[in-house]
């Protein structure tokens, strides 16, 4: 019985490419959160910098 035709070393492949799948998705998430919130610092920056120069 050939290595290719084993049911455990295909389960085994199909583990791992669900695996990679699953972190290259996790790690879009990451990068996605991480700009959201740089933004958003930026935003509220903006926010506080037009309030003290505008304060009377």
């Amino acid at each position: 019985m050939p290595a290719e035709d084993d049911p455990a070393t295909t389960l085994e492949k199909q583990l791992e490419k669900d695996r990679l799948q699953q972190e290259t998705k996790n790690e879009r998430q990451v990068w996605y959160f991480l700009a959201y919130f740089l933004f958003g610092i930026h935003v509220i920056a903006f926010v506080m910098i037009y309030a003290v120069r505008h304060a009377k």
